[in-house]
């Protein structure tokens, strides 16, 4: 009985599939693979999760009749589809940027090369050691093409040497950032939008605002070398982690580009 219903199912499927309904099945899975990538990559499953514990409790409320959190929990799930936007904004403008950027959804990254996260590194830990400011953003799948437009175009190989020359303070193009595009300097002296977060700790300063700004909007990695307090931080999807060392900031950037050190490559 099973197998000829199975093999019924099988039949209806035949004679009733079109043509459209393959481009349709590609879509569903183009939207889906995004999301999945998105929870990947972002803080997004921790939220998810927490979603998914008050689905447990208002299933539970029903079961056990407790109806003062059931009817709470109702009227919550009745506004789900507003919470979503409101609790996932920035991913939203990011995957609906990166849609803008990369029609296909592909999820090639633009820097794949290792030495150019040595390069960035040294220079990094070298300007924080001089005292010199930077802001240093890595592109990745969405398009920085708006921010580079604004600034002096450069399109040089990478160096550590060239990076600390750019943010000399003697160097016209060292207020701006430098972005790094396809593993070479692109553009220098690029003004980024400020964050308008109004959370934010009011001691950041204008590169950190910068830097959080451009993260919020897009996929960017942006390095922030302090001049006040001599560190290095690094900004990803809206969140700063300050106070990298050599070691810590190389694998940061080597795990947010899926790289490996060129010696494991070797050893590999």
């Amino acid at each position: 009985m099973i197998l000829q219903n199975f093999y019924d199912n099988i039949a209806f499927l035949t004679e009733h599939f079109r043509p459209r309904d393959l481009l349709d099945i590609f879509l569903v899975w183009l939207v889906v693979y995004r999301i999945l990538i998105l929870i990947r990559t972002t803080g997004t499953l921790q939220m998810l999760s927490g979603l998914g514990i008050l689905a447990i409790v208002y299933l539970s409320s029903i079961w056990f009749e407790l109806f003062t959190i059931h009817w709470i929990l109702e009227k919550f799930f009745g506004n789900l589809f507003l919470i979503v936007v409101v609790l996932f904004q920035g991913e939203i403008r990011r995957a609906l940027a990166h849609i803008g950027s990369n029609p296909l959804l592909t999820g090639d990254t633009r820097v794949d090369d290792s030495q150019v996260i040595e390069e960035i590194s040294k220079a990094a830990q070298s300007m924080a050691s001089k005292g010199f400011g930077a802001l240093i953003v890595l592109e990745k799948e969405i398009s920085l093409e708006y921010f580079i437009e604004e600034g002096t175009l450069v399109d040089s190989e990478i160096s550590s040497e060239l990076l600390i020359s750019i943010f000399d303070p003697s160097s016209p193009l060292h207020d701006g950032a430098v972005i790094i595009r396809g593993g070479r300097i692109y553009a220098a002296g690029c003004f980024l939008p400020l964050s308008k977060n109004p959370i934010l700790d009011k001691n950041l300063g204008t590169r950190h605002r910068a830097a959080l700004g451009l993260t919020e909007e897009t996929d960017a990695v942006v390095i922030v070398v302090s001049e006040e307090s001599t560190t290095v931080n690094v900004v990803y999807q809206g969140k700063l982690d300050p106070g990298l060392d050599l070691p810590k900031l190389r694998k940061f950037l080597f795990d947010a580009f899926d790289l490996k050190p060129r010696s494991e490559v070797n050893r590999s």
